[in-house]
């Protein structure tokens, strides 16, 4: 099925199938499936007709043959502590794979600092923060716990300070993937997360945070799919005063991806940096819907948001930044750069701020451009080749956002591979393929 417009109809019929479909309700999570299945039964699916899904056609996701049972018979879902003499991942680092059906702790021994979340702890903590946020109804989010059996929730001790990867893979399947962390008081954790498609199939991605006075989160997310495969993300994060966020997100070569970070600072006082960079080219779609409250004052907010647009790609980016009356001497600044390579790519952006606080410091601002001919010109004047200056260029507009991801994170996705990856209409995509060999070489 092409990426044409989806009728409602064709999404209800292909979500009625996908329930008719999903096992009964099982683990830890059997109570949040039966919720989600009545949600997702009841609701509409996202369409065009809609403000925030406007530009973000789903005609591929309704056209994907989906097995809801396939992560549920995978095996091994863990690697557990990475070796102290691990050249690839960091010492005491945790790496742990997820497929959605099996135990992500299941044989692992946690470091210190990492405990799991008790099943009392599950019943208070999950659903907390995606309420907070304003997205614990939302489609993808049902969609997620109408199928995710299992989950990975983490209690980060006070003063811990924690290295954690997490890495999936879909292919011809749903692969729902449920995450979340609490970080208790002056808690440090780096998360480095990968998820990759290897071939048509759904990654739904829900992921709740809560940091405590004073912790620190650093979370990288390198997404790679296939132009057949689709990407659902919902990031919820919660912020006490004094802690800080730092989210890094890259994106490329998924046919339709969306991802939603959602951040409210509780009491304000605390600071949020957000970095994205997504690529599209061929026919593919690549949507950020991102949302920052302020919830008091003299909080903060940094945010940087890029897209490359080839081929028929389309990217799409809409920033709201939310400052009530109560959030005084609140400090923001976002602003959305697209670069666009072709003159049938699109780029669809729109930050926005309200704002009723009066004694503030916000702006926000937004620039769509294509490759400059001086720029061109200059460096090929020095004996640089026509297509070499064209990928420095390029190389130079991405940077700024890939220096920021950790060492890990940035071995995920080497530039050439990202931007080397192609939609339908463009040659096979090989960011996944030289990303996953470099996985394979950690040991993964």
């Amino acid at each position: 099925m092409g990426i044409s417009t989806v009728s409602a109809k064709g999404l209800a019929g292909w979500t009625s199938d996908l329930l008719a479909r999903l096992p009964a309700p099982s683990g830890p999570l059997a109570a949040v499936q039966r919720r989600g299945r009545e949600a997702l039964a009841a609701l509409q699916g996202p369409s065009r007709r809609q403000e925030a899904w406007r530009f973000t056609d789903l005609a591929l996701l309704a056209g994907l043959d989906l097995n809801p049972s396939a992560a549920l018979s995978r095996g091994a879902a863990t690697d557990g502590l990475a070796p102290q003499n691990s050249s690839q991942s960091g010492p005491g680092t945790l790496r742990l794979k997820l497929d959605g059906g099996s135990d992500p702790l299941a044989g692992v021994v946690l470091p210190a600092g990492v405990s799991p979340l008790s099943e009392s702890e599950l019943v208070l903590a999950l659903g907390h923060t995606l309420a907070a946020t304003g997205c614990e109804q939302h489609w993808p989010v049902e969609l997620n716990h109408a199928s995710a059996s299992q989950l990975l929730a983490l209690r980060i001790a006070s003063r811990s300070q924690v290295s954690l990867e997490l890495v999936s893979d879909a292919a011809a399947e749903l692969r729902p993937l449920r995450v979340l962390l609490i970080l208790e008081e002056k808690a440090q954790l780096q998360l480095c997360q990968r998820l990759t498609a290897s071939g048509a199939g759904l990654t739904s991605l829900v992921l709740e945070a809560h940091l405590g006075r004073g912790a620190r989160l650093e979370h990288a997310l390198v997404a790679l799919g296939q132009p057949d495969a689709a990407l659902l993300a919902h990031l919820a994060l919660e912020q006490e005063p004094e802690s800080h966020v730092s989210l890094v997100a890259v994106s490329a070569g998924w046919g339709v991806s969306r991802l939603e970070p959602r951040i409210v600072q509780v009491d304000g006082s605390a600071t949020t940096t957000l970095r994205g960079l997504q690529v599209v080219a061929g026919d593919q779609i690549a949507d950020t819907h991102s949302h920052m409250a302020f919830g008091g004052p003299e909080g903060q907010l940094d945010q940087l948001h890029k897209a490359v647009a080839d081929g028929r790609g389309r990217s799409v980016f809409n920033g709201a930044v939310r400052v009530p009356r109560a959030a005084q001497r609140t400090n923001a600044a976002q602003l959305s750069r697209s670069l666009l390579l072709s003159d049938r790519a699109r780029i669809d952006t729109k930050p926005e701020l309200e704002i009723v606080a009066d004694d503030v410091r916000c702006a926000h601002g937004a620039t769509v451009s294509c490759l400059q001919l001086d720029e061109l010109f200059y460096l090929q004047s020095r004996g640089i080749a026509a297509d070499q200056a064209s990928a420095l260029l390029k190389r130079a507009f991405c940077e700024e956002v890939l220096r920021e991801l950790p060492a890990t994170a940035r071995r995920w996705c080497p530039f050439e591979s990202l931007l080397a990856a192609r939609g339908s209409d463009g040659g096979p995509a090989t960011a996944v393929e030289s990303g996953r060999e470099d996985l394979e070489g950690e040991g993964g």
